[in-house]
């Protein structure tokens, strides 16, 4: 076994939080909660979404697979941040290190095309009423739906390889808690000005450019509704869009900071916490952000919760 000061030939070590042991135990409860809600939030989101046939609708097919990436990121990152917390074992193997960096950029870039795809699909809910069954029929979500996936295994597959193929001279300390690329491209001994010009490109495609046409999608929700000029209608664009884009802001407003940023501050501690926010925090306040605005859920909850009930005194 080993600790901080110690690593098994080829190892890498986590540097993470080890200087600051105090914060790390309350990290790790913090942590520990974050992933407990996340697993039952979303989990509970997917099922009510198959089971409630009143919202086997795109906005919610798209909200399961929202709910699936969220189960999928944090589960790839959060156990091992666990067990690193936990004790005085900081190490990681290469082969874990090398997962961990591919399925977390898959999934973080995907989950970025998937909210920009759930614009489109508010945008057409609002701006389109008549016409959006018809626009936003079933292949058309499975298409789009495909392609934020296929977009997320893409990027990976570019940046998670470069990143890995860098020489790193036995460089083996990463002074973050996750193989994340920004940190493990610290690792190299050569020069990383081209990796980090290539870093920037993939963040404004995959960061500014989706970002962007979101808020374009809700510019033009906005003028639809003020031409309406009607409360009604504006509490119902609200109620329709506002989890959306708390969701947005969240997920663009955290994961931004960390990866469209001067290089020279990301192995500062305000690196780590902002990586910490989207990582662990985010995920767990989707699921809540739509059960608790959003009255559809909320709605089929009770509705499966009558039928169990309902079930269950049949059987007496």
């Amino acid at each position: 076994m080993t600790t901080i000061n110690e690593t098994l030939a080829g190892d890498f070590i986590l540097v993470g939080f080890s200087d600051q042991p105090q914060l790390e135990k309350i990290l790790f409860v913090v942590a520990l909660i974050s992933y407990l809600l996340t697993l039952v939030g979303n989990t509970a989101i997917i099922l009510i979404s198959c089971l409630d046939p009143m919202l086997h609708t795109p906005m919610y097919y798209f909200l399961t697979n929202l709910s699936f990436v969220d189960l999928c990121f944090t589960t790839s990152i959060v156990p091992q941040l666990l067990w690193n917390l936990h004790g005085p074992y900081k190490t990681i193997s290469p082969t874990a290190c090398a997962i961990q960096l591919y399925v977390s950029l898959a999934l973080g870039s995907t989950e970025s095309v998937l909210l920009t795809v759930m614009a489109f699909d508010r945008y057409a809910a609002v701006c389109r009423p008549l016409r959006y069954a018809t626009v936003m029929h079933s292949r058309l979500c499975q298409c789009l739906a495909g392609m934020a996936w296929l977009s997320g295994v893409g990027n990976t597959l570019i940046q998670g390889t470069i990143t890995l193929r860098l020489p790193r001279c036995g460089n083996h300390r990463i002074y973050h808690f996750i193989c994340e690329v920004p940190a493990m491209i610290k690792l190299a001994c050569v020069d990383i000005h081209a990796n980090e010009v290539q870093l920037f490109v993939a963040s404004l495609v995959l960061l500014l450019l989706p970002l962007t046409l979101i808020l374009i999608s809700y510019g033009c929700i906005v003028q639809a509704v003020m031409r309406i000029r009607s409360a009604q209608a504006w509490h119902k664009a609200l109620g329709t869009c506002g989890s959306h884009l708390l969701v947005v802001s969240l997920f663009y407003g955290t994961i931004a900071a960390v990866y469209i940023q001067p290089n020279s501050s990301y192995a500062h501690s305000q690196g780590k916490f902002i990586t910490l926010l989207y990582t662990v925090v985010t995920p767990t306040l989707n699921p809540l952000i739509y059960t608790l605005r959003n009255k559809d859920v909320k709605g089929a909850l009770r509705r499966l919760v009558r039928k169990d009930r309902a079930q269950q005194s049949e059987k007496f």
